[in-house]
């Protein structure tokens, strides 16, 4: 019990609470110093109750004739608490609303909101009076002993029972004395002696005895009768106040019993924290390093500063010799220098012949030297000027100097990250966060217990990691492909980067929700004789474009009559005859129509080369769908398309797609302009559009890929291979999902398709 008494100390004095009453924070603290505290911050006084062991609550100078007397019911600890501070019952309606009180707490560190009525709003601390209670009983009675208050001073003895009727403590003398066998008060209710005789029960601070019998689950607090009936908690949870006292008890309990359970572990956790405080202490190799690097820095500026000092004096010595050797040439010119002299003398030679062979190299050397009179320079430079230091990148850099910080939390790109075959997580570096040697990628599946490992890969490095995460180690890029994935099922990913100061925070975490059924990889099949002035198909045959041509624009005079089109078709390479397969395409958003679905190989087949007329969408409600629904027949209809275009998908309505649709409402897919007509409704275009076939179960679901949310569901008849298939109507444009697989690759790799290929059905 002694080791409690740290739980017990008000946060302001220091003390053992006395009085507590409860903060909006959920701390607690003495009355006494939450008046205080108001005080100090600038709030007027609030009128306090004595002290309980002040002359007012311990008449121990009354007589029995004066105890005679009725005592109040509610002590003056409740009324300050119904009053409080901050109320302006006077305050007049266009007054507006009074300030609002603001407590600074201590353990929040931060100013609570108190309301209107101050302390008012704050209720009494019943379980803290009593633990605080028993503690003292249990702990430090010796030091805080109970007098009795009717005993004379000189003769006070200690007391031995109290009475909560008369709120009081006696002796064993004074109990018989003021409680007369055979008179009401023997009926008085015996407690143990105790300075503190206020009602042990919580009332309403709003409605004067009105007791707290109910929680209110949104706004977390108590409510009495009257308050429940309030419009500010109307369609909120409230539960009898038992029902939550259970709850919370029950959590409670298993809490402590958890931590009672694992003493073991906090005993481990402790000791790992006093050796890493040891080694903190200990330890001095970052202060060894870092007096390291600053001598190799200071060495390689006293071997930098040698270096350019020795090419200066090299450069100073050579400009000093060719100065030299430049007035040198200069003295030479000098009347009465040597090469004057000699020409002069020269000048006496009188015989031509020898004057002429000796006299050239004079003349040569007097032209450079009249030539160098008038061009003078000097040969050298003397300021030195390009020898100066430019050191202001490496001043800020040396300024800078700090040490290596973990790299940011890295942001995801949430456009670039997508769940096809493969996961796809694509991230980048904050601005300005240090650079990052590699990046570590963790994944886990939702749902999976902690502690158990996730079923699933990774391509490369593939390490378990705690609580279900599976880890990629040292990833160098800014990219991950994850793989061996469970399908329609929801990951979690998150990444961090790491360098010289070790790993920085984790990114947000992302989920990703993978396809419910395995990707099928198929091309479209440009073999079908389409038409070469309307239909391009791509060279990789994973996108087309249709173009309106001269047919159209032939029948543009019908438009406002009964246009009649005919649809250009295309499917893709393959024939499904077996399992459930997926696959997702974009559709533009300015395509006129584009009807996108399944249907059977030989019916495809039979409708292309045997075209029916079909009525333009803009006087027929059903041309969304062509899954013969329509047909009187019972059998599934031979294809199932949904139709897309002009920014919309018109998603037809049968008994099978009353779920879907709603699913599609709840997803925040809203049309004002959509019609409302039994046939169908129209939505918003979502960026991809997943289909997935069952094959067994005849049935075909289409998906918002970018969240897989289901949009539509029919039958489609599956007695023979069904082909992806892919209709247009007018100018449009769409293209298959491209694999994860393949996004990094150089070329198309080989295809892996298990199931039947047409060409082969048709041979």
């Amino acid at each position: 019990m002694k080791s409690m008494e740290q739980e017990l100390l008000c946060p302001v004095c220091k003390d053992i609470v006395k009085q507590p009453i409860v903060l909006p924070c959920l701390h607690s603290v003495c009355l006494m110093c939450a008046s205080e505290v108001l005080v100090q911050s600038g709030y007027p006084q609030p009128e306090l109750p004595p002290e309980p062991n002040s002359p007012a609550s311990t008449p121990n100078t009354r007589s029995p004739r004066q105890m005679r007397r009725p005592m109040p019911k509610s002590d003056r600890v409740d009324r300050l608490l119904r009053s409080g501070s901050g109320t302006y019952p006077g305050r007049r309606r266009k007054e507006g609303p009074p300030p609002l009180m603001l407590f600074p707490c201590a353990p929040c560190g931060r100013d609570v909101e108190l309301g209107e009525r101050g302390l008012a709003e704050c209720m009494r601390n019943l379980t803290l009076e009593r633990i605080v209670e028993r503690y003292r009983h249990t702990v430090s009675l010796g030091s805080v002993a109970v007098m009795c208050q009717f005993c004379k001073p000189p003769q006070a003895l200690e007391a031995t029972k109290g009475c909560a009727d008369c709120r009081a403590s006696f002796c064993n003398e004074c109990f018989k004395l003021y409680h007369p066998w055979g008179t009401p008060r023997a009926q008085h209710e015996h407690v143990q002696p105790t300075l503190n005789f206020r009602p042990k029960v919580l009332t309403c601070p709003e409605h004067d005895q009105e007791r707290l019998q109910f929680y209110c689950k949104s706004c977390q607090m108590l409510l009495c009768s009257l308050c429940k009936l309030r419009r500010i908690h109307a369609g909120h949870k409230i539960a009898p106040v038992t029902q939550a006292y259970q709850t919370l008890k029950d959590k409670i309990i298993k809490e402590l019993n958890y931590i009672l359970s694992n003493q073991d572990m906090v005993l481990t956790q402790i000791t790992q924290l006093e050796n890493a405080i040891t080694q903190t202490e200990v330890r001095v190799s970052a202060k060894e390093q870092l007096s390291h690097c600053v001598k190799e820095i200071m060495a390689l500026l006293t071997e930098r500063q040698t270096m350019l000092a020795q090419a200066l004096e090299s450069s100073r010595q050579r400009r000093a010799e060719a100065l030299a050797n430049q007035v040198a040439e200069k003295r030479s010119l000098l009347e009465h220098a040597g090469l004057m002299a000699f020409t002069q003398e020269l000048l006496k030679e009188n015989d031509p012949s020898s004057f002429v062979h000796a006299a050239r190299i004079t003349h040569n050397r007097l032209a450079q030297s009249i030539e160098s009179m008038q061009r003078f320079s000097l040969s050298a430079d003397p300021s030195f000027r390009h020898f100066q230091l430019d050191v202001s990148r490496e001043l800020k850099l040396l300024t800078d100097l700090n040490f290596i910080q973990a790299p940011l939390a890295p942001v995801i790109d949430t456009q670039r990250t997508l769940a096809y075959d493969q996961l796809f997580l694509c991230w980048r570096s904050p601005q300005d966060s240090t650079p990052a040697w590699h990046y570590s990628v963790e994944f886990r599946r939702r749902g999976v217990v902690p502690g158990g490992g996730a079923r699933g890969g990774i391509r490369g490095g593939l390490a378990t990691a705690r609580w279900g995460w599976q880890r990629l180690e040292e990833v160098t890029g800014t990219c991950a492909v994850i793989d061996r994935l469970e399908m329609d099922s929801v990951y979690v990913l998150r990444v961090r980067g790491c360098n010289k100061a070790g790993f920085g925070e984790y990114s947000e975490e992302v989920y990703l929700h993978t396809p419910p059924a395995p990707v099928l990889n198929f091309y479209l099949d440009s073999r079908w004789g389409l038409h070469a002035d309307r239909m391009v198909v791509s060279k990789e045959q994973r996108c087309a474009r249709s173009v309106p041509g001269l047919s159209l624009l032939q029948a543009a005079d019908r438009a406002l009559t009964s246009c009649h089109l005919t649809a250009d078709l295309l499917v893709g390479d393959v024939a499904i005859t077996q399992g459930r397969h997926y696959w997702a395409c974009s559709v533009e958003p300015g395509s006129y129509l584009v009807k996108v679905g399944v249907g059977l190989e030989s019916k495809l087949q039979e409708w292309f080369h045997l075209p029916q007329d079909m009525a333009s969408p803009r006087y027929d409600p059903d041309s969304g769908h062509d899954s013969g629904a329509e047909d009187s027949s019972d059998s599934p209809p031979p294809f199932s398309f949904l139709t897309m275009g002009m920014g919309k998908i018109f998603l037809p309505s049968s008994a099978n797609s009353h779920h879907t649709n709603a699913n599609y409402r709840e997803s925040g897919f809203t049309n004002g302009n959509g019609p409302s007509s039994p046939t169908g409704v129209t939505y918003p275009l979502p960026p991809r559009l997943g289909v997935c076939l069952d094959f067994e179960k005849g049935r075909v679901t289409f998906y918002d890929a970018h969240s897989l949310r289901p949009l539509w569901e029919g039958p489609v008849d599956c007695s023979a291979p069904v082909c992806p298939a892919f209709c247009f109507i007018g100018g449009g444009a769409l293209q298959l999902q491209e694999l994860v697989a393949n996004r990094n690759a150089n070329q198309t790799p080989v295809r892996r398709v298990t199931i039947q290929s047409r060409v082969t059905k048709l041979n």
